[in-house]
């Protein structure tokens, strides 16, 4: 069962998210909040799997939110849930830990499946806002918030864990990447953890940033020669 968090300053939608998300039957929704302070006494009580986040919500916000969540339980994954395409907030969220990216007018279908899949450790973005994200990665690299990983950290580094990164940068679940290198999800999942532990960052979206910042998600494999 996975436990899910709703957080939005609007009543009617939280409503309707439990009772859309109350129908699926590996889901269960175990709150409904309406600002990050409640988001946050919420997490404390209830430890939800996965929490859907409005990014405007009063007295806290859901970028400020995200940040604080992630720092004090890094598992929990957060979907940010919103109406709105802002370049600010797509990074900002992303940047501080949010695994997904949605906008509020998905489908209850997608929605449920989405969940899931954030769940089960891929990330998420609209493709709506898909490009405006890649940009925003890529100027990244001429930024002072730039993902930095020190060169003795990535000397460590094998070939088949950089063809990883490559294409974790890409957007590829840890399902595609098994395919990709002939391995099983649980190899992939070991391996990008290890991964994560070599470079010293904090989670599967700062891979992806890094690997786009350093060029390494264009590392080409044999086939792609061809």
């Amino acid at each position: 069962m996975i436990k899910v968090l709703i957080a939005d300053d609007q009543e009617l939608i939280r409503q309707s998210l439990q009772i859309v998300l109350g129908v699926e039957k590996d889901l269960e929704v175990l709150d409904s909040v309406s600002n990050g302070v409640e988001v946050i006494r919420s997490v404390r009580k209830e430890k939800p799997d996965v929490i859907l986040m409005d990014i405007r919500m009063p007295e806290m916000d859901g970028v400020v939110c995200t940040r604080i969540i992630k720092e004090n339980y890094p598992d929990i994954k957060i979907i940010i849930l919103t109406t709105f395409d802002d370049d600010e907030y797509v990074f900002n969220a992303l940047k501080y830990g949010a695994s997904g990216y949605l906008l509020k007018g998905i489908s209850t279908r997608e929605l449920a499946e989405d969940i899931r899949k954030v769940y089960h450790g891929t990330a998420l973005i609209n493709e709506d806002i898909a490009s405006k994200v890649l940009k925003l990665f890529s100027r990244m690299a001429q930024s002072n918030l730039a993902i930095q990983v020190e060169e003795d950290q990535t000397a460590s580094l094998k070939p088949s864990e950089k063809q990883m990164i490559a294409l974790v940068g890409r957007g590829m679940s840890n399902k595609e990447i098994a395919g990709k290198l002939n391995l099983s999800e649980g190899t992939v999942r070991n391996g990008l953890s290890v991964i994560l532990s070599k470079l010293g960052l904090r989670d599967r979206t700062q891979l992806a940033i890094w690997a786009v910042q350093t060029g390494t998600a264009g590392l080409y494999f044999e086939d792609e020669r061809k």
